[in-house]
């Protein structure tokens, strides 16, 4: 029997990618909805070719400029937030692809949660941002959380099959690596004058601006940090963060007994697209196979957390409380005028420490409270954007 998709984020690289996946197996699945923020013409030439049942777009303007490209077709165009959520919840749809970058990702995937299907999660941010209120969803509602970020797919792959716990497991604690990104091995007066065109150069991976100049900054290991102590219960001091440049060994899981399982393979991230969505089976993805022969060597290195704080500042906000929350939208603002051009690349972790040090307080109780810890993070990070520092700025 076919599985129903939702893919939320269908335009950007992991919606790309998810399609290019399901082409190759159209006996295994059929696509209900593609959603898009505002590229209006790449969603019409994929609900052309996997002839959607809905295609989603944030903005309604560009929402009508990709109705009239549809004009003739079975797909009915929607647009905004609750068009999100009726799509990622529908009763047809047996799983979600979540791919939506940012905060805009929180309330679709909710939607999903709470409508217990089976989630494939490639917006950190959800957890990030809420992961109490997240994960409590999944498991009263039943669904099935199966991560996609290629670090945590990896250790998903490496933990025993039912995993629940680690003390049950006998697990000790989990590796991410990191490529280090564009800027590996520089300091941080060099990282000064760098450009959002240098940002966003990843070496390895073929991501969006934004996911690229996270990772340039190490705030999107960071991160991941945070949402593998959500997604495999950890405490942030059993997650280590190694720099692995050749981006093939994508994670490991350390056991009591001295053992570590890694899981490798080409920087693709079809590959971990590919296992979560034939899960518990395995598929074809497209990604060439490994070949150790010309493969080379593999290296290692600690972060260097002097001249990429950021880093730092996601290991204080998984302790707990609001801070991650406010991490990451003061992050989204920070990135977003880095693009710009308005704000230095050095001054990424400034705004966010500022913000995050401000703000931080208790956990949210409802998913209200986690959107107005956001919106007040945003506007201290505009405020800051608008003064250069938060001294001496009156409180909000």
């Amino acid at each position: 029997m076919k599985q129903t998709l939702t893919v939320l984020g269908a335009t950007g690289s992991i919606g790309q990618s998810t399609l290019d996946v399901v082409a190759r197996h159209p006996d295994r699945f059929t696509v209900y909805a593609l959603t898009g923020a505002s590229q209006w013409q790449r969603l019409a030439d994929q609900c052309r070719q996997f002839k959607p049942r809905y295609a989603v777009l944030a903005d309604p303007i560009h929402a009508a400029s990709l109705r009239e490209a549809l004009a003739g077709t079975d797909t009915e165009v929607l647009s905004g937030e609750d068009a999100l959520a009726q799509v990622a919840s529908a009763h047809e749809v047996d799983t979600v692809m979540a791919a939506i970058v940012g905060a805009a990702g929180l309330l679709p995937n909710l939607a999903a949660a709470r409508a217990g299907k089976k989630i494939l999660l490639a917006n950190k941010e959800s957890l990030v941002m809420a992961g109490d209120l997240f994960m409590r969803a999944v498991q009263e509602q039943g669904a099935q959380l199966l991560p996609i970020d290629s670090e945590h797919n990896a250790i998903f792959q490496c933990l025993p099959p039912g995993f629940t716990d680690t003390a049950h497991a006998g697990v000790s604690s989990i590796v991410l690596t990191a490529s280090g990104g564009p800027f590996r091995g520089w300091g941080r007066a060099a990282l000064d004058a760098v450009t959002p065109d240098q940002a966003c150069a990843h070496p390895n991976w073929s991501m969006g601006r934004k996911i690229s100049v996270d990772s340039a900054s190490l705030m999107n290991k960071g991160l991941e940090l945070i949402e593998a102590c959500w997604l495999f219960g950890l405490r942030p001091d059993q997650v280590e963060v190694v720099v692995h440049p050749q981006s093939i060994i994508h994670s490991m899981v350390r056991y009591q007994d001295g053992s570590v399982l890694a899981q490798m393979g080409n920087p693709d991230m079809r590959t971990p697209i590919a296992h979560a969505l034939a899960w518990p089976e395995r598929i074809g993805s497209g990604v060439a196979d490994l070949d150790f022969l010309t493969l080379g060597s593999l290296d290692f290195e600690a972060p260097d957390l002097d001249a990429f704080p950021c880093l730092a500042l996601a290991f204080e906000a998984a302790k707990g409380g609001s801070a991650s929350t406010c991490l990451n939208a003061a992050n989204e603002v920070a990135v977003d005028a880095f693009l710009d051009q308005r704000l230095g690349f050095n001054d990424i972790a400034r705004l966010n420490a500022d913000v995050m040090t401000r703000l931080a307080g208790p956990v949210a109780r409802s998913v209200e409270e986690v959107l107005a810890q956001d919106q007040e993070a945003r506007a201290l990070a505009n405020q800051w954007l608008r003064h250069g520092n938060l001294s001496g700025s009156k409180s909000l």
